[in-house]
């Protein structure tokens, strides 16, 4: 059964992080990717979009797939249907991702437990930017 970090594990993985690929990120302003990332954006995170068709969002360059993207994010973040998770839970295993962050209502424990049985730290079923506002001072 899957379980997430405790507390101050996830309080130093939002210390630990530079870079987040957010997988689902829209480019409009009303969607809760949108706003979530603008907001990590402004605490100093640097948000690399993640979803085809679009170029760029919030400033960076976006990519079609986790793999298109010339360097390994410290931390990917997806907004995506649950049942999309595994895929990307694949991609993020070949590519080496070391943390895995699936936003409120993602819920997949198969794939999450895979990801953590490669190594990965998983975050399931919460917010990323609640979680900084919770924990980082």
């Amino acid at each position: 059964m899957f379980a997430n970090p405790p507390p101050d594990q996830i309080r130093r993985l939002l210390q630990e992080v530079k870079t987040i690929a957010v997988v689902g990120l829209s480019p409009r302003v009303e969607r809760p990717s949108y706003r979530v990332s603008r907001a990590m954006q402004g605490f100093g995170y640097r948000i690399v979009p993640v979803r085809p068709a679009v170029s760029e969002v919030l400033g960076e360059k976006a990519y079609a797939r986790l793999s298109d993207m010339p360097f390994v994010p410290d931390l990917v973040d997806v907004f995506r249907a649950s049942d999309e998770v595994g895929p990307i839970v694949d991609e993020c295993i070949a590519l080496g991702v070391r943390r895995l962050w699936l936003q409120d209502g993602v819920i997949n424990e198969e794939a999450a437990t895979r990801a953590q049985a490669a190594g990965m730290t998983v975050v399931m079923d919460r917010c990323v930017w609640r979680d900084y506002l919770d924990f980082i001072p």
